[in-house]
């Protein structure tokens, strides 16, 4: 090198280059990047223009694009240059939002959060669902994104909107997030799964959650070779029959109902002309007068009031919901359940809810279930709110749970009650249970307490009333996750022995399989791997009656 010349590195760098390298190499900012004069009047002007609040120790390149209407960046934090941030944002300390990652729509990122060049975390979603209206015409729906403490999300990743990633989770580069993430999961793939947890030795192969994959992929496997066999067993040129929980084999409409949704879950629902014949047949079942679907092979007692007569009752639901599978709807508004204010808190209140709280949440779930087929497809009245009013101020506080335990089995009618009730109502409507983290500890306790269940209590209905809750409580908290994941995990890795060769899944210890008892058990199956992080393994997805995406309608 000649005399007199000087390399890059000894020349001095003015400050608009120091700015332009922090563009990029953001985590090189010292204390006097943090206190210059740009640094603090491009704040300055932020606070101004997207309702920013940054911490003092905040950094925020000079090429960020930040167009919020509230913007929260906590101490220690660096947004890079060339990164979007709109929407309603908040980060916590100690986060790094890299070069031309876009964060969109409601977020919340905790403290310790890394997102890697190129993420895009999207809190809010755009209507699509009509055909008949232009999608720039349809309505925008914001659910929002929290992402925990110490997550780390991977380049190209994608987070979109409605989903939790739970503390210390890895996202993988390219991954597409679109259910929950588990704390301390490395979810990576399209859709993003589970692939692992941190602290477990990758290929080892002999973790607890690596068996329930194992057992999940086994059971997945051999039903969707099978499901077919199992409905066609029970088809007879009448109708379907199978048996029922009593272990008695009956001709039903819910039998029927329980093959189209097992075929749906497997993406294969009845179509053409099948369809068309299963429809009218459905449709011609309804009662005009009252909206409710009498069982033509059980037909209801005259005498009683259509309310009481538990086949009618659940065929809202498995009839109606079967409609829909099929792309059809009930004819008929359900007017059975048209009731004022007064006259419907008066039935309510008539309830056994002490002695019986499964009975009365099975109406409940039925009632709901009608509300939810006259709002979306005929006129809506104010039912929703009154039955939501009155089950808020009934519910347990102590417990979580609607009714009481008894002296002979516990928690059992409150909790296989707590699962029918919000299942046509708080699950149907995406409305929050009041206490959930009371009903986790209730539902975690009455499982211990029966040890898991066992010979004539291990059933299709205790197994479901037990994993449904806790699924649909999770979405609220994560108290007592860990023990929830533990039942999740023992009913995957128990399910396999429990299948029946070309028969399905019996509903309890000693029966042969059986329609309802099949579609049962996998739908429990699909949920408790949902609670884990891991239903994409699962070839079965509950379409109908178990379907576990809300209606859209809360309240």
């Amino acid at each position: 090198m000649s005399e007199g010349k000087r390399t890059i590195q000894e020349i001095p760098e003015s400050e608009m280059d120091r700015e332009n390298r922090l563009q990029f190499l953001t985590w090189e900012r010292e204390p006097a990047d943090i206190d210059s004069d740009l640094q603090k009047k491009f704040k300055q002007r932020l606070a101004q223009t997207a309702g920013a609040q940054i911490a003092d120790t905040a950094y925020i390149a000079k090429d960020a694009r930040i167009f919020t209407s509230s913007l929260i960046v906590g101490d220690r934090s660096w947004i890079a240059g060339h990164a979007l941030v709109r929407g309603d944002v908040e980060i916590g300390s100690n986060c790094s939002v890299n070069p031309y990652a876009c964060i969109s729509g409601k977020v919340r990122c905790g403290n310790g959060v890394r997102i890697a060049s190129l993420v895009s975390i999207v809190g809010f979603n755009h209507g699509f669902d009509d055909p008949n209206i232009p999608i720039n015409d349809q309505p925008h729906e914001t659910l929002g994104i929290t992402i925990g403490d110490d997550v780390w999300i991977g380049a190209n990743a994608v987070v979109l909107d409605g989903v939790t990633i739970g503390r210390g989770a890895v996202i993988a580069a390219g991954a597409v997030v679109t259910k929950d993430i588990p704390d301390l999961a490395i979810a990576a793939g399209v859709p993003a799964k589970v692939v692992r947890r941190r602290g477990e030795t990758p290929g080892a192969g002999k973790s607890r959650r690596s068996e329930v994959e194992r057992a999940l992929l086994r059971i997945s496997r051999v039903a969707d070779a099978e499901w077919r066999d199992v409905r066609e067993q029970h088809r007879t040129p009448d109708g379907y029959i199978s048996m029922d929980a009593d272990g008695v084999a009956r001709m039903s409409v819910r039998h029927e109902c329980d093959a189209i949704e097992i075929a749906a879950g497997f993406g294969q629902p009845p179509s053409g002309n099948e369809a068309k014949a299963t429809i009218d047949r459905l449709q011609a079942l309804q009662d005009p007068a009252t909206g409710f679907f009498p069982d033509p092979f059980r037909p209801p007692d005259p005498l009683k009031n259509i309310r009481d007569d538990s086949p009618a009752l659940y065929n809202v639901l498995a009839v109606g919901y079967a409609l829909e599978i099929l792309g059809a709807h009930p004819s008929h508004p359900i007017s059975g359940v048209g009731m004022d204010a007064v006259a419907l808190c008066d039935w309510l209140e008539t309830l056994p809810w002490s002695t019986r709280a499964w009975w009365c949440g099975d109406r409940v779930d039925a009632i709901a279930t009608a509300l939810y087929f006259n709002a979306r497809y005929f006129e809506s009245g104010r039912g929703k709110e009154i039955l939501f009013g009155w089950l808020t101020t009934h519910i347990d506080r102590s417990t979580g749970l609607w009714g009481k335990p008894t002296a002979e089995q516990g928690f059992l009618h409150p909790v296989n009650g707590f699962y029918r009730l919000t299942r046509g109502a708080h699950a149907q409507f995406g409305v929050p249970v009041p206490f959930p983290e009371a009903t986790i500890n209730s539902v975690i306790s009455h499982y211990r307490n029966n040890r898991g269940f066992s010979g004539s209590t291990y059933t299709a209905c205790n197994l479901l009333d037990t994993i449904h809750p806790l699924w649909l409580c999770l979405k609220q908290t994560d108290f007592m996750r860990n023990h929830a994941e533990a039942v999740a995990e023992d009913i995957i890795l128990q399910s396999p022995d429990r299948w029946q060769s070309k028969k399905g899944f019996a509903f309890a210890e000693g029966q042969t399989g059986s329609l309802q008892g099949t579609e049962m058990w996998l739908s429990t199956l699909h949920l408790a791997a949902d609670l884990l992080g891991i239903a994409e393994q699962f070839a079965f997805v509950p379409k109908g009656v178990h379907r576990t995406r809300s209606a859209g309608m809360g309240l």
